[in-house]
């Protein structure tokens, strides 16, 4: 056919009676309509009319003509309309713009009536059916996908469209084996991260596991972080029992899975799978109950004097490692006389319960503490002890420093310094103390024996009476010690809740038994709160509500919030009112669509602290799922509410909502961090802080930096905690500028004790557990650490309550790789890491500043002088001559002082090559010399490009990339992933004989001898590192002459 130059003979076609001429002049113009399109748009309703007439017998023609007509008119509805009217002639595998277009337009409108349909919201807008020929278009295209081999496109096309049905076929297509295994792990990955609606993740989880169950070599470790975001326990000790009675492979597995499970930790699931594990027979368990009685027999702690802040408790980490040591093989000789089942068993329990990772961190943490107690000496020194705020900040900064170290050296040092510590003052520097010593177990309540309440005989011997500051704050400190695994605790501080009515002491109970008793919903403890709670006290109702937070943490609390948010409307406490207010916010936790009625309640109620609570209530139930309508929430309250508490809140919780994407996080509140509003200000610096902590994004130090110097106090201070929050464990060439800037904010005499407190919270954070830790708000599987996001929430109302600093060191996690054999004992391993040392190395310690005495200068003596003393002698000499020899030896006697000055002079003054020329010049020049030979040494090493670990290591996240797991050699992973936490190792060669790394009981000695053996060798360096004294180098100038009567 010739080429066509117009439309119109094709057009007048269609007016012809022939059916034929009609197919003919439709066919012709199909394929020229992309040039033509204009010329037809003007008798499409020819066209339309064709397609509309059922006895046309080709319809599905016309149809095309008109969706490709529309489609360039850019109606785009009309365009898809027509192409699903033309049925198998609409090619979805045509590589075309206008295939594309329509395609995508068809699975936009498919996903929108999807998610409407699940959502049941169809029926109550009165909507159609999905139109079935957008349906085989979608099944269409997911065809063309899996015979592509394209099955990530599959999968979330299947997602999209909530298919279940069509997501079970496309995996089911997959080559059996890896292929099909590989993406299985995809759809579980995509399911985490991009999945919005809770009850449809959970449909998708469970169809994944029981596809997963069909693969030939399952993940359990996969399966079984499913089966704990679905809340199924039974079936995790299902598989657990399962693995523990197959081979030696699988039991390593089985310990693995234990450890990953422990890291989500969620007390009550991983409580309840211990108690599903199989048992032995009750008389296999009697040995074992005896030993762990003996094992668990309290340590007497020697009462200490209630002055000077009782900080004179006994040091912890050595005896702790001897009770631990103790009982673990204690339990393991009486597993092990119980069967080979029961000591698997044991094992695995103590994994669950969390007394095997807790151990182990604790001994990371005690043998790589890497504090630099000179930091706290130079905030110490900078700072006046009569600024309560300000020695505060001090005590919680040396507590965030030492986390979980159990070193409290510092406290130790400076009692007398301590003491200034009063009344709230006082709870907060005991509490402290709970940070230090947190995950001690073993031995917490007897390290804080001295300052807990005597009850009892004690009481009616005399012995108790002591400050109820400290007995309120070493109450909080034992929740921070027992935190999320506080079984063994919660008796004491039940008695303890129940036998005070001093409003301070029930302040510290009710905190400490919320962290104890974490996510528990334990109905005697939560009876006993409300009672506090009723009682109306202001100081104990606060912590109250946030206790009822933290033990129906993620439940809802159906039969709690409404009756306490009743009870916050009738009180007349603010303090009360946001305590219950930040509690309902912990309830909701997780919860997501669960939670919209509450939040529609709070956030319309009148009374801003409630409305406040609602900021809360959105940001821990849409926690890092970057919900759109929990963001646009959140920013409509943060311009609009009249109250600037409740605008704050809602900036600052966008870092929760966004806490998945951080990089997207500065870019949404880069305007607000620009408001007029200095609330809002604060709040979008937190919100950074919050989402990107450990991350070191440059978009967030970027929009940072300017607001360490904002106007506002506390502006600049919520800056300088975003900013540590940021850069925790980050190479040291990117946060040695940052050190700088904190120096100078605690050394500047006159900047804001607002200021001054920020910048001390931040060199905690920075150097937290000893540099050991990060902010880990994600475990390794990728799901939130809830421990870690609630600490986060609670920390934040420092902003109202000091105290609740330590509700920091909950997100703490330590950055250690840990390698474990069956026996869970750390053999002699090593990891190569594939970068320079110096890049992720501990930063050098300060230097203690020393006082240089001022010595005393020498005279300078010029030139002129010395010409002036020889014309003084000359003149003697001659006037001694003219005088005769009579008075010629007493004027000789005399002038002898002179000559011996002016030769002194003159020989001084020889060494100047021209004129006036001062001898110490040359003295200064002459050291110059000496200083500059002396700093030639040999040229340094080049730096090796990698180097090894040793067992165990520490490993930041940043670099975790470069570690390489061994793929050979004797101790290998069971689990090849991230090189971060703990490792469950395979021996490789089981009949040769293990070196292990020592216990803590034997490290305790290092860390001591190797601090002595520095400040020796610190003390003998001092004489050399001094500088030498003023005028050392006349040393090597000539003698002045001997004394000599001029004999003329």
């Amino acid at each position: 056919m010739p080429a066509v130059s117009s439309a119109a003979g094709l057009l007048a076609l269609l007016d012809e009676p022939s059916d034929d001429l009609k197919q003919h002049a439709l066919s012709h113009l199909n394929k020229v309509v992309h040039d033509y399109w204009f010329q037809i748009s003007g008798s499409i309703g020819s066209v339309e009319a064709l397609y509309e007439d059922d006895d046309f017998a080709h319809r599905e023609l016309a149809a095309l003509v008109a969706s490709k007509v529309f489609y360039h008119l850019g109606e785009l509805d009309d365009a898809l309309n027509y192409a699903l009217g033309a049925g198998s002639l609409f090619d979805v595998e045509e590589q075309s713009e206008y295939v594309t277009t329509l395609i995508a337009r068809c699975l936009d409108q498919y996903f929108e009536k999807r998610v409407r349909q699940a959502e049941g919201k169809r029926a109550e807008e009165g909507e159609a059916a999905i139109d079935p020929r957008l349906t085989a278009i979608v099944e269409r295209m997911l065809d063309k996908c899996v015979s592509a081999g394209q099955y990530e496109q599959a999968i979330g096309v299947a997602l999209e469209g909530r298919r279940l049905d069509k997501l079970e076929e496309v995996i089911l297509r997959a080559a059996a084996g890896e292929e099909r295994t590989r993406v299985l792990k995809y759809a579980l990955r995509v399911c985490q991260q991009l999945i919005i609606s809770r009850e449809f993740r959970q449909q998708v989880l469970r169809l994944v596991i029981r596809l997963y169950e069909t693969v030939q070599s399952p993940d359990w470790v996969d399966i079984c972080q499913c089966l704990m975001f679905l809340d199924d326990a039974p079936e995790v000790a299902r598989i657990l029992n399962r693995l523990l009675q197959a081979g030696e492979e699988e039991e390593l597995l089985a310990y693995q899975i234990g450890f990953d499970l422990v890291e989500n930790e969620l007390q009550s699931f991983l409580a309840d799978v211990a108690a599903r594990l199989e048992t032995t027979t009750q008389q296999q368990q009697q040995p074992a109950a005896a030993v762990a009685a003996a094992a668990d027999a309290p340590v007497a702690a020697a009462p200490a004097v209630e002055g000077a802040m009782d900080t004179d408790a006994p040091a912890a980490a050595p005896a702790a490692a001897t009770a631990a040591a103790a009982e673990g093989d204690g339990a393991a000789a009486a597993a092990a006389a119980a069967g080979p089942l029961a000591a698997k068993l044991s094992k695995l329990r103590d994994i669950l319960s969390g007394k095997t990772p807790i151990a182990l961190h604790l001994d990371f943490l005690y043998r790589h503490n890497h504090a630099d107690l000179q930091v706290l000496k130079n905030i110490k020194g900078s700072v006046d002890a009569r600024v309560s705020v300000c020695h505060s900040a001090t005590i919680a900064a040396n507590a965030l420093m030492h986390a979980g170290t159990t070193v409290d050296t510092f406290l130790r040092t400076n009692l007398e310094w301590l003491a200034k510590a009063t009344n709230w003052a006082k709870f907060s520097a005991t509490a402290s103390l709970g940070v230090i010593h947190r995950g001690h177990l073993a031995q917490g309540r007897a390290l804080m024996a001295p300052y807990l309440p005597r009850g009892g005989a004690a009481a009616a011997a005399g012995a108790g009476g002591g400050s109820p500051y400290s007995e309120g704050g070493a109450l909080y400190a034992l929740g921070l010690i027992y935190a999320n695994h506080g079984q063994d605790i919660r008796p004491f501080l039940l008695e303890s809740l129940r036998g005070t009515s001093n409003e301070v002491t029930q302040h510290g109970a009710c905190l400490g038994l919320g962290l104890a008793a974490l996510g528990t919903d334990d109905e005697e403890a939560l009876e006993d709160i409300k009672n506090v709670l009723y009682s109306d006290s202001a100081v104990a109702g606060e912590a109250a509500g946030i206790s009822l937070g933290l033990l129906c943490c993620g439940s809802g609390g159906e039969r709690v919030a409404a009756e306490a948010l009743a009870y916050a409307h009738d009180t007349q406490h603010e303090k009360i009112i946001r305590g219950v207010a930040l509690g309902l916010a912990l309830m909701q936790y997780g919860r997501e669509e669960a939670a919209e009625a509450l939040i529609e309640q709070m956030t319309r109620d009148a009374d801003p602290i409630i409305r406040y609570g609602g900021m809360y209530v959105i940001g821990m139930a849409y926690r890092g799922t970057d919900n759109n309508a929990a963001v646009q929430k959140l920013l409509s309250f943060a311009v609009s509410d009249v109250s600037d508490d409740v605008r704050r809140a809602a900036v600052l919780c966008l870092g929760f909502v966004l806490m998945n994407v951080p990089q997207q996080c500065p870019r949404i509140v880069a305007l607000l961090a620009e408001s007029f509003n200095p609330h809002v200000r604060y709040g979008a610096a937190m919100a950074v802080g919050l989402a990107c902590a450990g991350t070191g994004l440059k978009e967030a130090v970027a929009l940072l930096e300017p607001m360490l110097t904002d106007p506002t106090d506390y502006v600049r201070q919520g800056a300088l905690i975003a900013m540590a929050l940021v850069l925790v464990q980050q190479p040291e060439s990117r946060v040695a500028h940052f050190r700088k800037r904190l120096d100078k904010f605690i050394t500047e005499k006159h900047e804001e004790v607002m200021c001054k407190m920020g910048a001390i919270i931040a060199s905690g954070i920075l150097d937290s557990g000893g540099r050991n830790t990060t902010i880990g708000l994600r475990s390794r599987s990728g799901y939130f650490r809830r421990t870690s996001v609630i600490g986060l929430a609670v920390f934040t109302q420092y902003w109202y309550w000091y105290p609740l600093l330590y509700f920091m060191s909950l997100a703490f996690q330590p950055s250690a790789l840990i390698a474990l054999n069956s026996d869970l004992k750390m053999p002699r391993a090593a990891f190569t890491c594939g970068c320079k040392p110096s890049i992720f190395a501990y930063p050098p310690p300060l230097a203690a500043e020393i006082k240089e005495t001022k010595s005393k200068v020498p005279t300078a003596v010029l030139s002129t002088t010395a010409k002036a003393a020889e014309r003084q002698r000359k003149k003697a000499a001659e006037k001694e001559k003219a005088a005769g020899g009579a008075s010629a030896a007493p004027a000789a006697a005399a002038a002898a002082p002179a000559a011996e000055a002016a030769g002194g002079a003159e020989a001084a003054a020889k060494p100047a090559a021209e004129g006036d020329k001062m001898e110490t010049d040359d003295a200064a020049a002459a050291a110059a010399a000496a200083a500059a030979g002396g700093a030639k040494k040999p040229a340094a090493e080049a730096e090796p490009v990698s180097f090894t670990l040793e067992n165990p290591a520490r490993v930041v996240p940043g670099q975790a990339r470069f570690v390489v797991l061994p793929t050979t050699g004797r101790w290998l992973p069971v689990k090849r992933e991230s090189p971060l936490g703990i490792l469950v190792m395979r021996d490789t060669q089981p009949g040769e004989p293990q070196e292990l790394v020592s216990a803590q009981g034997d490290a305790a000695a290092a860390p001591a001898a190797a601090a002595a053996a520095g400040a020796a060798a610190a003390a003998a360096a001092a004489p050399v590192a001094a500088p030498p004294a003023a005028g050392g180098d006349m040393d090597d100038e000539p003698p002045p002459p001997a004394p000599f009567a001029y004999q003329g």
